[in-house]
């Protein structure tokens, strides 16, 4: 096992092996007391499939003040060490097994958008081209830029802080990188909990973008159209003479 520093101490790395017998223990305990648990589940080597899972993914590196627990934090979480994540508004609360029977608290602050709220929601509004894609749950692909761009709805780095209960001194450790993966894998599951964590409503957005293009559709109701037959037209078509 590799070892790494900490404290003027080394801690040695469990193999998955041991990883897994102490999720187990953990699970068992946790049915035990009758707490449900929300594990993350990544299957084969890819932790996001979707293109906003994966945009979430790619922005943690900008959080990490050491890359090798970028590495650890993968290895973690496809592990399954991530056997309970939460998210709720500017919050996602976790529980990652490590080499300790215990498994280690994560705790991620998210500080709230700095943007007018009703200028976001008109700017999601105004870029949904199709709203069944959206209520359906898929991000369109027009919404790739609002989420991407350096002004985008991910969180800077001074936006976010991490928290866990191991004793390693770095800012982001391989239990906050595992958890931040995490999250990228559950809005693979649902892509409206990103929303959830920006403190976005949802239900606001959709109504906003079914208004704008409703109002978008009577604003053009009466602009010629080459789809448009002329009435002079339908009775060579149909054979039907609507000018009786």
């Amino acid at each position: 096992m590799s070892n790494y520093w900490n404290a003027k101490m080394y801690y040695s790395q469990p193999t998955i092996q041991e990883l897994q017998r102490k999720i187990q223990s953990s699970n068992n305990k946790a049915n035990k007391k009758g707490k449900q648990l929300h594990p993350i589940h990544i299957e084969g080597r890819q932790i996001a499939k979707s293109w906003w899972g994966q945009a979430w993914c790619n922005v943690i590196e900008n959080y990490a003040d050491y890359g090798s627990r970028l590495e650890r934090g993968k290895r973690y979480v496809r592990s399954g060490t991530v056997i309970d994540l939460n998210i709720t508004k500017g919050r996602v609360r976790a529980l990652v097994q490590g080499r300790r029977a215990t498994p280690y608290k994560v705790d991620i602050h998210i500080s709230p958008l700095k943007e007018e709220m009703e200028t976001l929601i008109e700017k999601c509004g105004h870029k949904v081209s199709n709203l069944e894609t959206l209520i359906n749950g898929d991000f369109p692909k027009d919404l790739q830029e609002l989420f991407t761009s350096s002004s985008g709805l991910f969180p800077a780095p001074k936006e976010i802080s991490f928290a866990c209960s191991c004793p390693d001194w770095a800012i982001m450790c391989k239990h906050v990188a595992a958890v931040m993966y995490g999250i990228g894998a559950k809005f693979d599951e649902n892509p409206f909990l990103f929303f959830e964590l920006r403190g976005i409503d949802v239900h606001r957005l959709i109504d906003v973008a079914i208004e704008s293009h409703v109002d978008h559709m009577l604003e053009h109701a009466h602009d010629q159209s080459e789809r448009i037959i002329k009435d002079e037209n339908i009775k060579d078509i149909f054979g039907i003479d609507i000018t009786n």
